[in-house]
């Protein structure tokens, strides 16, 4: 198996004018959101901990994943490990806590920014924040507003850099004008490309990095289940995905087979080529990509950090080119929130 244990991974700048940071992140919502019960806290935590001997140092979280706690969750390793680690977390989503899964509201207006950032700030436990992002973008509120809220922050200290999440080229360009952005989080995979089409290019085209979340998949092209409805439990978020139900899952799971062909002939698993894939996009599309996989286990995340020293050929880049276009289902059961619902 490829994972390189003892090796610290490379680092790259977070956009023009952003922190240096590992060439990979940490993902955090799983630990305590999403993807069911955490059942050994004190394994999550060690896995904060090998992260950063591995030299993950982006370390991601948001204010709606478990309704605050996951911030509350990591604020401890946060804390202790400060001066060394940039902290990323997210605010706009208000869910309703008996129905986590459900409808949701987004909030971009400017007294509900100043809220939130205090709320982040008070369960981290820390006095300013590294990489702050508007997590949803609400058009009914101007641009101008919201990042010039979120530019108020950094001239206060209370934040370092800031980060949109699921914004369009037009969007990032517009709001670029109005402060730097550092990043831009989206979905980005071998199953989700839709990014590529022009928001990529705006990224570059600005000296923004890119930070893909959910490049495995959130866990299908580890090929670690197949059918959501039966194969994971009620609280898991992904039981609510498209792709991953019914005869769309099905279908899904048969466009792993180059994935796995691979994997096997090089002696690693299916995350690490499928993480291998969305490093590489850095030198394809000729921007930093630091993708934020999510795990709670040391084993994983010494795995997932051995995919940033795996070099895919330009055959095995043609053999997974094709995937993404044949995925069934879409990201979300309602795409309107994201860039590709506003394109």
């Amino acid at each position: 198996m490829n994972d390189s244990t003892n090796e610290t991974i490379a680092t790259v700048g977070l956009g023009t004018g952003g922190p240096e940071v590992g060439v990979q992140g940490l993902g955090c919502m799983g630990m305590s959101w999403a993807y069911g019960p955490t059942h050994d806290e004190a394994e999550a935590r060690a896995t904060l901990e090998r992260a950063l001997e591995l030299g993950v140092t982006l370390f991601d979280t948001a204010d709606v994943y478990g309704f605050g706690r996951n911030e509350e969750f990591i604020s401890p390793f946060v804390r202790a490990n400060r001066d060394r680690i940039t902290l990323a977390t997210k605010f706009a989503i208000e869910r309703d806590e008996s129905d986590p899964f459900g409808r949701q509201r987004i909030r971009n207006d400017r007294p509900y920014i100043r809220q939130a950032v205090e709320g982040s700030l008070r369960r981290l436990g820390v006095d300013h924040i590294d990489l702050y992002y508007m997590h949803r973008r609400n058009p009914e509120v101007p641009l101008e507003e919201s990042v010039g809220a979120m530019a108020e922050l950094v001239a206060e200290g209370k934040v370092k850099h800031l980060g949109l999440s699921e914004v369009t080229a037009n969007e990032l360009r517009a709001a670029h004008a109005v402060h730097p952005i550092a990043a831009v989080q989206s979905e980005w995979s071998l199953f989700s490309r839709d990014i590529e089409e022009s928001v990529v290019g705006a990224a570059r085209e600005l000296g923004v990095a890119l930070v893909p979340y959910s490049p495995l998949g959130r866990g299908f092209l580890t090929g670690s289940f197949v059918q959501a409805e039966q194969e994971l439990g009620e609280d898991d978020f992904r039981r609510h995905q498209p792709r991953f139900t019914g005869d769309n899952a099905a279908a899904n799971a048969a466009l792993l087979e180059p994935l796995r062909k691979i994997a096997e002939a090089r002696g690693a698993t299916l995350a690490q080529i499928a993480l291998a894939w969305v490093q590489q996009q850095a030198e394809v599309h000729r921007l930093a990509v630091v993708p934020i996989p999510g795990t709670r286990t040391r084993a994983r995340i010494e795995q997932n950090t051995g995919a940033t020293r795996i070099e895919l050929s330009a055959d095995e880049l043609a053999a997974l080119e094709p995937i993404a276009g044949q995925v069934a289902g879409a990201r979300y059961a309602d795409m309107s929130a994201t860039s590709a619902g506003r394109e």
